[in-house]
């Protein structure tokens, strides 16, 4: 399913509800676009909680996701899990709370997609390595040393 109205949640009935009112919604979509690089996420699973608070309506999802990253040890394309959780704010109203980041639309429907993008980017790791025991690539030959092993040893790693 590649739906991003799956992070599109009308709030409308929690506007009249009393204060601790909430409602949780399952999201999920084929990939999203991370940035203007082509940053992909890929089977993003989602759960969105809405609750309404005195100052609006307060979002919270946690998802996880898959991104297609390049091990920084032996340069091949590997699968990174991500995982991110958020809470944002949709105050009801702009006079009064001039300091919120998001204000909730009239039409009582808030897109999360565009946060949802935000941290999941955060959650891409600066130097990815593809399982914490990668060995890497032998610096003389260029073997894979977890596929197998060269004949190289450390002290002539140091010539």
């Amino acid at each position: 399913m590649n739906n991003d109205h799956s992070f599109q949640i009308n709030v409308g009935f929690l506007i009249h509800s009393p204060v601790g009112t909430y409602r949780e919604f399952p999201a999920e979509t084929d990939s999203i676009i991370l940035d203007d690089e082509g940053t992909t996420a890929k089977n993003i699973i989602a759960t969105i909680r809405v609750n309404k608070v005195q100052q609006g309506i307060l979002a919270e999802v946690d998802a996880e996701a898959e991104t297609e990253m390049e091990c920084i040890r032996w340069l091949e394309p590997f699968t990174q899990k991500l995982h991110t959780h958020l809470e944002e704010l949709f105050s009801f109203h702009i006079r009064g709370n001039e300091e919120a980041d998001q204000y909730l639309p009239e039409n009582g429907v808030m897109s999360l997609l565009p946060l949802l993008r935000e941290y999941l980017l955060i959650e891409i790791p600066i130097s990815p390595i593809c399982k914490p025991e990668c060995k890497g690539l032998c610096p003389i030959c260029g073997q894979n040393l977890d596929l197998k092993q060269c004949s190289h040893t450390k002290e002539d790693f140091s010539d």
